[in-house]
């Protein structure tokens, strides 16, 4: 086998699984989470305080947050393949020529950031764990008590999340090994293999 059907193949294996993961997290979401606003009941059963609570639980549905994850992760690959598909760019120019490399891996890096600042947001908004039973704060409704509200699949979204909270674990792993991949063959790898 050559070194560059490797190559192709790992670097094809990267990009594929990288956006296959994003993807099924996306739908996935609404398999697990459906509309989850239906679902979600509190003790008064008033359906404006049920909607209140379920706010405050969820300032953002997961389903968005995930929609727009997916399309803030992937624009800089897009940028850059756009960029190398303008200036005709392949895979070997990014190894030769030091500004592709370093746009590339920038790119990464971006991608790199960007995963994580989406894995901070998501343990921010979601936790590690989904709790069967959320207590809301009412009073702001001029309701003088604290609200019992029961969460729809409780243990099915926090292995969900656990699930996702891994897959961005692996993305940015791989992200780590291109750049360190692409720094090696730049560095030790001969031009003309």
């Amino acid at each position: 086998m050559s070194l560059n059907y490797i190559k192709n193949f790992y670097e094809g294996c990267v990009s594929i699984i990288q956006t296959k993961k994003q993807l099924y997290e996306y739908f996935l979401s609404f398999a697990v989470y459906g509309n989850e606003a239906l679902h979600f009941s509190c003790d008064t059963d008033k359906r404006e305080i049920n909607l209140f609570c379920y706010n405050q639980f969820r300032p953002i549905t997961p389903q968005v947050f995930w929609a727009l994850q997916l399309v803030i992760v992937l624009v800089p690959g897009a940028i850059f393949h756009l960029y190398a598909a303008c200036k005709s760019i392949n895979q070997e120019c990014i190894l030769q020529k030091p500004i592709c490399t370093v746009i590339y891996i920038l790119s990464v890096l971006l991608r790199i950031s960007l995963e994580a600042v989406a894995f901070w947001l998501q343990i921010y908004l979601f936790g590690f764990q989904v709790k069967s039973l959320y207590l809301c704060d009412a009073r702001f409704l001029g309701e003088n008590m604290i609200v019992r509200c029961m969460v729809p699949e409780h243990f099915e979204k926090t292995i969900f999340l656990i699930a996702l909270y891994t897959f961005t674990a692996i993305t940015m792993v791989l992200c780590v090994a291109d750049i360190f991949e692409i720094i090696f063959r730049r560095l030790y790898v001969p031009f003309g293999q």
